[in-house]
């Protein structure tokens, strides 16, 4: 069993910076890849970016590739999303995920946080 718990949303302008932390329970926190996906108002939930348990690949979308950075710390149970370079199409609930191997699909995920909203402003 793991228990996710994601922070540092808020609302910033465009161009602007954001960190987001997923925070875990449980023992077993290494044995499991973590991804974040998004949901905007009105659209499907979409894969963001992808950590493996070690944290040796990471794997994003296109949309965010270049401007997002997917990291891990094993020993803390968190992992980070930095978000660089944000613009209005950002503008989501970010939610991380964790299942035993990478999976871009949400429903292949075996537990969800709560999620956390990004707002950017133009």
């Amino acid at each position: 069993q793991v228990q996710l718990v994601e922070s540092g949303g808020g609302l910033v302008q465009a161009g602007g910076s954001l960190r987001l932390s997923c925070a875990a329970s449980g023992r077993t926190f290494s044995s499991y890849a973590i991804h974040w996906f998004r949901q905007a108002p009105g659209k499907e939930r979409e894969f963001v970016a992808a950590i493996s348990r070690t944290g040796s690949s990471t794997y994003y979308a296109d949309s965010v590739k270049g401007r997002f950075t997917i990291s891990r710390d094993n020993a803390q149970n968190t992992v980070y999303l930095q978000m660089n370079t944000l613009n209005p199409e950002d503008t989501a609930i970010y939610y991380c995920a964790a299942n035993l191997l990478i999976n871009y699909r949400p429903k292949d995920m075996d537990y969800w946080g709560q999620g956390t909203q990004v707002t950017v402003s133009s």
